[in-house]
């Protein structure tokens, strides 16, 4: 098949614990949470809807192709030129095909504001995280004194900048795997993710792994993906009936490349990490699987009861340039506070820091989340195997 099994089962793997466990648009969510057991409980109730993806996209892609051999299961570069204008096969169309097929003209209105909105949703949540982590973490190292509205300011423009760089990033997509839009995404996150999902890896089980070992790990990890995503662009892949002459580092499948990125990472991190300082032990309490039951003796400041902050408010929401008791604000400065959100802001307050919630849970609630994670597991195996090798059986 497309996908070898060795590849699915150690190069997903990265993919997967990035996705899962480092994501910004999942910890995002995960850390909302009020305790261990809802944060995990989430995390199962999603695993149980990723499954459904294997019926809503898997079965009516192969019904699609079977009611539609000609168009969605094209089998010649002219046809599929004809029909989606890609030389590699028509496959994104298998579902609106459907859509616009098979449905009446209500439920076929109702299905389109549904891929729609679940599209504008996705969207909302991934530009939502890269604003917040461009925000946040970046923009304070250009203006250390930014004020809160000049953040927010600069969060709405980068939503505006990624939402350009999106549309022009779209006619790249036809050169990468040419054009097969799943196959795109998986081989994009098996680039750019493994060492992320390396770095998290060792910082849950490596109790000596430190900055400088992350830093220099994803400095090369990252070098190794972008390496093999800019070859993809210089040398397109040839046709079935063509010899393929380009380079090795292309050749090499997407999956088998994310399990050498992911090593690659590994190896650089702990090397970097072995000849430099160690960690502080306090900081490794309740950080990794070894020291998860630790007590530090040290006094953090952030532990501090919430007692003590209540009322409290940011200087920044008192000193926000509001205007003095009696003045009226000018039309196009109320149009230019409410267009960036400023409206609100100066009524806004911080909530008061509470202590930092236990981290352990009942037994009741390990044997609930570990009996649906392993029923999740095995399910996602059985459909593969299902899929993979049903033929044979």
């Amino acid at each position: 098949g497309d996908i070898p099994w060795p590849g699915f089962i150690f190069g997903q793997f990265p993919s997967s614990t990035w996705y899962w466990c480092a994501d910004q648009m999942m910890v995002q969510r995960v850390l909302s949470a009020k305790s261990l057991s809802h944060a995990q409980g989430a995390l199962v109730l999603a695993g149980y809807l990723k499954l459904l993806p294997v019926f809503l996209m898997v079965v009516p892609g192969m019904v699609a192709r079977a009611l539609f051999p000609n168009t969605v299961g094209c089998a010649t570069e002219d046809t599929c030129m004809a029909f989606c204008n890609s030389k590699a096969g028509c496959s994104n169309l298998a579902y609106p095909e459907l859509v616009m097929t098979l449905m009446p003209t209500g439920l076929r209105g109702i299905m389109i504001a549904v891929m729609l909105a679940a599209l504008m949703s996705d969207l909302t949540s991934i530009f939502n995280s890269a604003s917040t982590l461009f925000t946040m973490d970046v923009w304070p190292l250009i203006r250390k004194n930014a004020k809160t509205r000049e953040l927010l300011l600069v969060g709405r423009l980068f939503v505006v900048f990624l939402t350009v760089i999106s549309i022009v990033w779209i006619p790249l997509i036809k050169v990468l795997q040419g054009g097969q839009l799943f196959v795109y995404i998986q081989s994009v996150s098996a680039y750019l993710a493994p060492p992320i999902a390396a770095v998290y890896f060792l910082a849950i089980t490596c109790t000596w792994t430190n900055e400088k070992g992350a830093f220099f790990g994803l400095c090369a990890g990252t070098i190794v993906g972008i390496v093999r995503m800019i070859t993809e662009f210089c040398y397109s892949a040839p046709r079935c009936d063509q010899a393929d002459t380009r380079p090795i580092i292309v050749t090499v499948h997407y999956m088998y490349y994310a399990i050498i990125v992911f090593w690659t990472t590994i190896l650089t991190t702990v090397v970097t990490s072995y000849f430099t300082e160690r960690p502080d032990p306090d900081c490794l309490v309740n950080t990794t699987i070894w020291t998860k039951r630790i007590v530090s003796t040290k006094v953090e400041p952030e532990m501090i009861e919430a007692s003590k902050l209540e009322g409290l408010k940011t200087d920044e929401v008192e000193n926000c340039d509001k205007p003095e008791q009696g003045d009226e604000t000018p039309v196009h400065v109320k149009v230019y506070n409410w267009v960036c959100g400023f409206s609100s802001l100066e009524e806004a307050e911080e909530e008061p820091v509470g202590l930092i919630k236990s981290v352990y849970q009942s037994k009741t609630m390990k044997y609930v989340t570990r009996m649906n994670s392993a029923a999740i597991i095995s399910f996602g195996v059985t459909l593969y195997i299902l899929f993979s090798c049903g033929k044979n059986l």
